[in-house]
C-alpha cells in the first residue's frame, strides 16, 4: 500500500497539493519519478534534466 504522506502536502488552511511533479506528455495523475539528475516518466518516458547552476 503506497504512503500518501510522502505523496500529498496539507497546509494549516486544510489545502492539498501534490508534492511529485506531473508529466506535461501523459493524462493527468501521472508522476515523475525523481533521480539525482533528472525527472523521468516510466510511462512514456519523457524525461527532464536538472540544472546545475554554477554559483
Amino acid at each position: 500500500m503506497a504512503e500518501t504522506h510522502k505523496k500529498y502536502k496539507v497546509d494549516k488552511n486544510g489545502n492539498v497539493s501534490v508534492e511529485k511533479r506531473q508529466c506535461p506528455r501523459c493524462e493527468k495523475g501521472t508522476y515523475m519519478a525523481e533521480h539525482f539528475d533528472r525527472f523521468a516518466c516510466g510511462r512514456c518516458g519523457y524525461t527532464e534534466f536538472k540544472r546545475k547552476d554554477k554559483s
